[in-house]
């Protein structure tokens, strides 16, 4: 009995040491970034501890299949936000991501003295887990002595859960998180405006509202403003899947640039460029869209951003939205590539991935691609313009409200769920 009795304090033991020693691995494999001096807390090991042990929905990004049986169900939620709203909703608002950054960026050592950020997020009628897991991956994965604030501006919601419950919720976080609400809908760059002007940090971030952030985000763009307070920077920008909730790794070899219509598109770095970083992938592509300017001593701020949007007069007509009048949705290029499928979209008013150009040449354009349909029955992609009409040409009646793909030559009735709206046209002679 004795015997046993000692087997089992000798095993108790064994295993307390190898949880210790566990965790004290991930620990120093999470905080690859400090130093003896400060910031050794044992909070980040204990968040790698907790992530790394679920194993649920989603957890270190991996995608999200919905059962057969549940399809239907999963195909009505995607309307609401236009993304697979179920699967999101499986996921935990702290799910685990890959740390995907190049092993040079693991171990960059950043000054001790970085400036503290305010994070602004604005949203509208935005799903609850999309957003609260944006707003977890931020206090999660950022070293809490940089983070001031996020403030939530609230750009004339209608959704319940958006109200009370919201406040309720973010009462709750270790970081203080304030929500302001405009009084009417008012788009993206006047929110992102006003929740500028209440921010105390001395630099400001904005982020979408439905994005995660990963380790290691944000001290390399604290550090570029160290630098240089003019400088204003973005962070490689990744891919979630909008239909399983995947986290897909970014390309470092890609900047951010505009194109002659100023629409934003997503350039390879040139060789002049690598050539001028002498092939050191973790310093910095000069190139890109402004997400984080400095603040100065007087609380102004200069913001560009993300997307920014100018429609020029054409030979023919531009404007920016193609509105369906039964759905009230737009017509939007859902950030997709040559070859893919055009989506629709809430109709937001702030251009983007809703801009659209109808041309001389009766095409519909997205920067130099055109929706094409080669088959009766579609479906509607995008492919290089080729300036020939045939499977590119949509006749518009203005008066009828129908947008006609000519090749096709489809018995169109006149019902709203076929009548689209072209908002904004300026009509040249």
């Amino acid at each position: 009995m004795r015997r046993f009795v000692y087997c089992k304090v000798v095993l108790t033991t064994s295993l307390v040491w190898v949880l210790v020693d566990v965790f004290l691995l991930l620990y120093f494999s999470e905080c690859n970034k400090c130093d003896d001096r400060k910031d050794r807390s044992l909070l980040p090991a204990l968040r790698a501890v907790i992530s790394r042990s679920h194993e649920g929905p989603g957890e270190m990004g991996k995608a999200v299949n919905i059962p057969k049986d549940s399809q239907e169900k999963m195909k009505e939620l995607f309307k609401i936000n236009q993304f697979n709203l179920m699967a999101s909703d499986m996921i935990a608002l702290n799910r685990s991501l890959p740390d995907v950054r190049l092993d040079g960026c693991k171990t960059k050592l950043y000054p001790d003295e970085l400036p503290n950020t305010s994070i602004v997020i604005v949203f509208h009628n935005e799903a609850w887990s999309t957003l609260l897991r944006t707003v977890h991956s931020v206090i999660q994965r950022s070293p809490r002595q940089l983070l001031v604030e996020i403030v939530l501006v609230d750009d004339a919601s209608e959704r319940d859960f958006l109200k009370r419950k919201l406040e309720n919720y973010v009462r709750t976080l270790e970081l203080p998180v304030r929500i302001l609400r405009m009084e009417q809908r008012s788009g993206l760059i006047r929110a992102r405006l006003r929740g500028a002007a209440a921010t105390k940090g001395q630099v400001i971030t904005f982020l979408d509202a439905h994005c995660e952030c990963t380790v290691g985000w944000l001290e390399p763009l604290l550090a570029r403003i160290k630098e240089d307070r003019s400088a204003v920077v973005c962070p490689i920008i990744d891919v979630i899947s909008d239909e399983t909730f995947e986290y897909m790794a970014g390309s470092d070899m890609t900047y951010g640039g505009f194109n002659w219509k100023l629409n934003f598109r997503w350039y390879p770095v040139p060789q002049r460029e690598m050539d001028r970083r002498k092939g050191d992938r973790t310093l910095p592509v000069k190139f890109g869209s402004a997400a984080e300017p400095a603040k100065s001593s007087t609380k102004t701020t200069g913001a560009w951003p993300k997307s920014g949007w100018m429609i020029s007069k054409t030979s023919s007509i531009s404007y920016h939205q193609i509105r369906n009048v039964e759905t009230n949705q737009c017509v939007d290029n859902m950030g997709r590539k040559e070859n893919e499928k055009v989506g629709f979209f809430n109709c937001h008013g702030m251009g983007g991935n809703q801009v659209f150009s109808y041309t001389a040449d009766k095409e519909i354009r997205t920067d130099d691609l055109c929706l094409d349909v080669s088959r009766l029955n579609g479906p509607v992609i995008m492919l290089k313009c080729h300036h020939m009409k045939g499977n590119q040409m949509f006749e518009y009646d203005a008066e009828r409200l129908t947008l006609l793909h000519v090749n096709s030559n489809p018995d169109c009735n006149r019902s709203r769920a076929q009548q689209w709206l072209l908002r904004n046209m300026t009509l040249s002679v």
